[in-house]
């Protein structure tokens, strides 16, 4: 999720906005690059497991959704595995040990999508579901695409929003912990709510790719980038079912 992603704000020796205008065209080239590759990996390995390990994603699934605690610890290894993969993707000793990292979260946002998406397909059909799924994909990249050109045409500093994602990102966390010991449900409000911190995140962690991060670091900016993406595509594809679920 992005709530492990965000850049650090120190001032970075051979930062990308202290390079000349070419060596910083490179750098972003190579990010959005590798972005493209990572996004077409999750959608690949997603649907893999959908489709080549059906009984295993749905027994993986069932176990996650059934009681309080199995989600929480899914989540808190899913936590995990993005901070190794996080620290990989900034190795300074091997390039590949940061496209492993990427690999691992890639691999490991597949799996965590498995759920929701058996949720769709069990509650609205198969037909119904590819739809939902479709236009949550679409949305995503919408807003995404949007508030990235956003940045790069204002060329604004939305590095103020640091401290306000990180204080909304712990309430965000404190609710969802909460509902899963009281056995609440989150709605359509939480979601659209979720969906403005992911766009806050959008336009912070764009701001930090173009200026923070150094330029053998593309891997891991386009590791950050990945996981808002995921995280607004998981909350998106829940707005739509919960909205199409009150028709």
């Amino acid at each position: 999720m992005a709530f492990a992603a965000m850049a650090d704000r120190r001032p970075i020796r051979g930062a990308v906005a202290t390079l000349g205008v070419s060596e910083r065209v490179s750098f972003l080239r190579r990010t959005y690059a590798h972005l493209g590759i990572a996004l077409v990996a999750w959608a690949a390995a997603t649907a893999g497991m959908m489709r080549f390990m059906p009984e295993t994603s749905l027994s993986f699934s069932k176990w996650a959704l059934t009681g309080r605690w199995n989600w929480f610890l899914v989540l808190g290894a899913f936590m995990l595995v993005g901070y190794v993969a996080e620290r990989m993707a900034r190795s300074n000793t091997s390039r590949g040990v940061q496209y492993g990292g990427l690999a691992l979260f890639v691999a490991a946002e597949a799996l965590l999508l498995q759920p929701i998406l058996w949720v769709a397909i069990i509650r609205f059909g198969a037909a119904e579901a590819d739809k939902l799924i479709l236009n949550a994909a679409l949305i995503t990249v919408t807003i995404f695409v949007g508030l990235t050109a956003t940045v790069f045409l204002t060329k604004k500093d939305f590095s103020f929003l640091r401290g306000i994602l990180t204080v909304l990102t712990f309430a965000a966390l404190g609710v969802i912990i909460a509902s899963m010991i009281f056995g609440f449900q989150l709605g359509a409000v939480f979601c659209g709510a979720m969906i403005a911190l992911m766009a806050g995140y959008i336009l912070y962690q764009t701001s930090a790719v173009m200026k923070d991060f150094p330029p053998t670091h593309h891997v891991a900016a386009a590791l950050m980038l990945f996981s808002t993406i995921a995280t607004l595509f998981w909350y998106v594809l829940q707005l739509l079912m919960s909205l199409k679920g009150d028709d």
